[in-house]
């Protein structure tokens, strides 16, 4: 009853843990709409919102605000137009040089204004004031007192509101008089001006013309422009409000949607690393679809992948243990009794036992090393494409090179009539496993006989075949000779020879490289079993 020497399952690498079956399914965001990220485009409409509804009621309220003087220019362009027709037809006098008789254009001026609405003044054609509705309707100019004692800030020459500054009397006259004499060249101005009491006034001035000569001029002005204004700020104090809602309310939302789900997640990293867990696990964060969701999707199969090498390694570990315990207590047996044995004959078998076991654990150590090492050799080495027929044939040539009178032969024999197979992988790790394979095979083959190594390529995967002619495989053992540290040995067979590593390594590698490998027995007549046969699969390069 002889079966191959086999090794365990293979010892899952990181990728293939966070792609296994018992892994968390990691699903990635789907991005729809604009390109980008979707919770970075979250971040910013909700940072946007609140600048856009503050800059949205700013354009409308200076729209409205031009709007408005606009229209009271217009109004009283309107009014001051028909005052000066009116003056013009009804108090101008003398032939052929006309002129404006003042006081009869002071009392058409007091009946066609409206003191409480505008202020209205009369200049005759040298630009001298001669009537004023202020005048008229005995209007009494108010100003507010200074305080009786400015506060600190002000006794020293500064306030934390400062007010603009009132503009003089001679630089409110200089102005009109500017204002006036636009008009009195026949041409009408309208605008904006500050008053003596340092208030903004819509001013318009009129010329009174007969035929082309000048006779004077209506000025129309407003002063409500800075109640306007300070009720159009106050207009505006919605709008600030709301902006101010909408940028704390998106700052809460962001904190609630990323900011705490990532301290969340830090902690649970915090707590696998001070290995008071083995694993993060978040699962009201790993349903949400965004990135936040993918990331904790992410670091849940990350961590997961870690604790199945965590376990994996504690397995190999309790093997190791086991499978050096034996010889070592072997070898402690021997020692003990070689000193109590006289005969040569006895003694001889002690001094083979005791060399036996030593080179079991130096086959032992070699392949326990190759094994801890494959993961990083892997992860270390880029794949590249390889010529697998080549690759084989350079294996079979050195057993061939250096094989001894008896030894069991080796031979390739590759399909007939086929081109280069080539495959995408790392060709040190893809030659340990045909050495493995070959090796295997020459263990449980009789003296003198031959393996045959074959290779073929069907449906785009190229298949490598390791025949023997010994005993062949158990059924119930077609798996279980993969397992890590399982050897079952032929009779005959050199002791400590096998260390039932070599095929848990040879399936490791074949997987970590998109491949299977599986063992089967070659059956004659009547189902007589003729030997062994590993079939190694692996995906053929593209083209």
């Amino acid at each position: 009853m002889a079966s191959a020497t086999a090794t365990g399952n293979p010892e899952p690498t990181a990728g293939e843990a966070a792609a296994g079956a018992s892994a968390p399914r990691v699903r990635r965001a789907r991005f729809r709409g604009l390109p980008g990220s979707r919770l970075g485009r979250l971040i910013l409409a909700l940072n946007l919102l609140g600048l856009a509804v503050l800059i949205v009621g700013a354009l409308v309220l200076n729209e409205l605000r031009q709007g408005l003087v606009n229209a009271r220019i217009d109004s009283l362009s309107t009014q001051g137009e028909l005052i000066a027709s009116i003056l013009n037809q009804a108090a101008t006098v003398g032939e052929p040089e006309p002129a404006m008789d003042a006081a009869l254009a002071t009392e058409l001026l007091q009946t066609l204004s409206n003191p409480r609405a505008q202020r209205a003044r009369l200049f005759d054609s040298q630009g001298r004031l001669v009537a004023d509705s202020d005048w008229m309707a005995d209007a009494v100019e108010r100003r507010e007192l200074p305080p009786a004692r400015g506060s600190e800030n002000e006794e020293r020459g500064f306030s934390l509101m400062p007010r603009p500054a009132r503009p003089t009397t001679s630089q409110v006259e200089a102005t009109l008089a500017r204002e006036v004499g636009v008009a009195l060249q026949g041409r009408r101005w309208a605008g904006m001006r500050q008053s003596d009491t340092g208030q903004r006034v819509v001013s318009v001035s009129i010329p009174i013309q007969h035929v082309r000569a000048v006779l004077g001029v209506v000025t129309l002005e407003a002063s409500d422009v800075d109640a306007i204004i300070a009720q159009e700020r106050r207009a505006l104090i919605p709008f600030i409000l709301i902006a101010i809602s909408v940028t704390v309310a998106s700052s809460l939302l962001l904190n609630s949607l990323v900011a705490q789900p990532v301290l969340r997640m830090a902690r649970a990293a915090d707590r696998v690393r001070q290995a008071r867990a083995r694993a993060i696990s978040l699962p009201d964060l790993a349903k949400r679809d965004d990135e936040v969701g993918d990331l904790t999707r992410s670091l849940e199969a990350m961590t997961h992948s870690l604790s199945e090498r965590m376990d994996a390694i504690e397995s190999f570990a309790a093997d190791v243990a086991h499978e050096i315990r034996n010889p070592l207590t072997s070898l402690r047996s021997a020692v003990e009794t070689l000193d109590l044995v006289s005969d040569p004959a006895a003694r001889e078998r002690l001094l083979n036992v005791l060399k036996n076991d030593v080179q079991r654990l130096d086959r032992l150590v070699t392949d326990i090393s190759n094994a801890s090492r494959l993961d990083a050799e892997l992860s270390r080495d880029q794949p590249r494409i390889i010529d697998l027929g080549r690759l084989i044939g350079d294996i079979v040539a050195l057993y061939q090179a250096t094989a001894k009178p008896g030894d069991v032969q080796v031979r390739f024999t590759p399909h007939q009539g086929m081109e280069a197979v080539t495959v995408m992988g790392r060709e040190g790790p893809l030659g340990q496993i045909v050495r493995n394979l070959i090796d295997n095979a020459r263990s449980f083959s009789p003296p003198g006989d031959a393996v045959s190594v074959g290779m073929l390529r069907v449906k785009g995967e190229a298949i490598v075949t390791v025949s023997d002619n010994g005993p062949g495989i158990p059924p119930e053992n077609l798996e279980t000779v993969f397992e890590r540290f399982y050897t079952s040995r032929p009779k005959g067979a050199a002791f400590g020879g096998n260390s039932g590593l070599g095929l848990s390594i040879a399936r490791q590698i074949a997987t970590a490289h998109g491949g299977t490998l599986r063992a089967e027995n070659r059956t004659g007549a009547e189902g007589r079993v003729l030997g062994a046969m590993f079939v190694l699969t692996l995906p053929e390069a593209a083209p």
